[in-house]
């Protein structure tokens, strides 16, 4: 019986098999659309569909009769297989009719434009006055067209042989010398068959022939920056920025740099904005490459409290500190990457409650600018509910918020009942630099000691001395008036967002802003007091500029 059922259940098998493949549809027993059709590219450029490539369509449809192709552009043909090409730029519906049933697909054109690329330098870095340079030069031509060629070269280009050049009409300009610094910019402008392309530019950033210190800034509604601090070039050579390539977000009011560049931007709300659901926060920490290569998000605030956004920052250390609006003070490890902000997971260092001038020098939501370290003392500046650069150590960190009754750090407060913002220490010569945003003409830019400012004291008449000017012209950033030279509104301007030592030179650098372009006041740039000179000296003019800081480990580009 066994032997039986055995041989019965391999007889059915080849029927099971039958029974399973004959189920399976081929591909011509799938539905298919009634009207279907195929195109590619002919030529050099098949997988580029750009203004005058030969495009072949193939009628592939399963529906018989003629076949109507409307090309989208006003052209029709008939056919089962047509050749068609586009004289301009632009999306187009192609439509192929057979009978009484059509298809639609869409197809992108392209417009043609010079694609420029450098070829590689010799030690991967190019070198002002000594690296040459040579491009290489794709336009894409599918008609063989006639093409004309119009390079545009920036200041100070040199030929191989040390020849100026500032145009060239070749297909390619040869080898070149830049003679300036910074991002130079080529331009190529091109006819083909006497149509004018979009202009081919290519950005070369030309790096300085010693090691210097790299300054970086952040562009109002711009882009990252840097800039060698070069105090011994060569007469004749320009010294010009680098464009990272990257944007400087909303408001950028602080750049940290310790190995990468730390972007603190506060986001769209950095005022009072009635934020009851806790969700308008938008501000984050960005990490950047010093050359701009990556990005890496350092923590976010996106979507939480907007007071919680990061304004104002300090690096010591493997750590940064940065401050919100009008709280307090968070410590993260340099190392934190694509963390979500967390009063759970990220604790206050230091907040307005937890030292003792809570209610004895500052109340409550105090709202505070620039803050760091002087001689081993924090100096936190504030400017709303607590005016001055309040002082306090580490061992003055209470373990836990008070209503008050504590007494105030023994640093005590500098600038009592004035409104400073940003700050600088050289501890070389004991140099104190500061800016202050007070009305009344007493907002501007300062340098004294530190003995010089416990003599200040409160009066404001006592910083006349010490005031800093660019030829005369002062650094107001108030609110007086018409609100001319800053942002903000009431207690919250912004002011000189921030104030940076270059410990190289011991010159000082800081921004500002004049969008009003007011006459009696220093234009809006970069600025820097020279100790050399004993002047206020303009670096980079007509830049509107929030944080700035310095990379101070020397190299001939980033």
């Amino acid at each position: 019986m066994k032997h039986i059922l055995k041989i019965c259940m391999i007889a059915a098998m080849p029927l099971l098999a039958v029974s399973c493949f004959d189920n399976v549809p081929t591909v011509e027993d799938l539905p298919r659309d009634p009207v279907s059709f195929e195109y590619v590219i002919n030529g050099d450029y098949n997988l580029d569909f750009y203004v005058g490539s030969t495009i072949t369509f193939t009628n592939t449809s399963s529906q018989t009769g003629e076949a109507v192709w409307d090309f989208g552009d006003g052209s029709q043909m008939k056919g089962d297989k047509v050749e068609k090409y586009y004289e301009e730029a632009g999306t187009y519906q192609v439509k192929l009719t057979i009978g009484e049933f059509s298809k639609t697909q869409v197809i992108m054109i392209s417009d043609i434009k010079p694609l420029l690329s450098l070829r590689p330098i010799e030690g991967d870095l190019c070198e002002v006055n000594t690296s040459k340079v040579s491009f290489q030069l794709e336009v894409p031509n599918p008609r063989n067209l006639e093409i004309e060629y119009n390079w545009i070269l920036p200041e100070g280009t040199k030929t191989a042989a040390g020849e100026e050049i500032t145009t060239c009409t070749d297909s390619l300009p040869g080898e070149l010398i830049f003679s300036n610094v910074g991002s130079q910019t080529v331009r190529l402008q091109v006819k083909l068959g006497g149509r004018l392309l979009e202009e081919g530019r290519l950005n070369v950033q030309v790096g300085y022939n010693q090691e210097v210190p790299t300054l970086y800034y952040a562009v109002q509604g711009g882009n990252l920056m840097a800039y060698k601090l070069i105090s011994d070039a060569p007469e004749g050579m320009k010294i010009s920025s680098f464009d990272l390539g990257i944007s400087s977000g909303q408001h950028p009011f602080n750049l940290l740099f310790k190995e990468h560049l730390f972007v603190l931007d506060c986001g769209k709300q950095y005022y009072y904005v009635d934020d009851a659901d806790g969700v308008l926060g938008d501000g984050k920490i960005s990490v950047v490459a010093k050359d701009g290569s990556k990005v890496e998000t350092m923590i976010t605030n996106a979507g939480q409290a907007a007071f919680d956004d990061p304004f104002y920052g300090y690096i010591e250390g493997d750590n940064l500190y940065f401050a919100n609006r009008n709280t307090g003070i968070i410590r993260l490890p340099l190392s934190t990457r694509n963390a979500v902000y967390s009063k759970t997971d990220n604790p206050y260092f230091v907040q307005n409650a937890t030292l003792g001038y809570y209610n004895n020098g500052w109340s409550y939501g105090a709202i505070g600018g620039c803050f760091g370290k002087v001689d081993g003392v924090w100096y936190w500046s504030k400017f709303y509910n607590g005016n001055g650069f309040y002082r306090f150590e580490d061992s003055d960190i209470l373990a836990a918020a008070t209503a008050g009754g504590e007494p105030a750090p023994a640093a005590g407060i500098a600038l009592a009942g004035m409104w400073p913002k940003s700050f600088a220490y050289d501890a070389t010569d004991g140099s104190f630099y500061f800016s202050i945003m007070d009305a009344g003409g007493y907002a501007g830019v300062y340098k004294c000691t530190l003995a010089e400012l416990e003599a200040i004291g409160s009066s404001k008449k006592a910083l006349a001395p010490y005031m800093l000017k660019y030829e005369g012209l002062g650094f107001e950033c108030d609110l007086s008036g018409n609100y001319r030279t800053t942002e903000g509104y009431a207690s919250e301007p912004v002011g000189i967002c921030q104030m940076v030592l270059d410990e190289s030179s011991r010159c000082v650098y800081f921004a500002f802003r004049n969008p009003a372009k007011d006459p009696t006041l220093a234009p809006s740039g970069i600025y820097r007091y020279n100790p050399a000179t004993a002047k206020v000296e303009l670096v980079i003019e007509g830049v509107n500029v929030y944080g700035i800081t310095i990379n101070k480990e020397p190299s001939k580009l980033f």
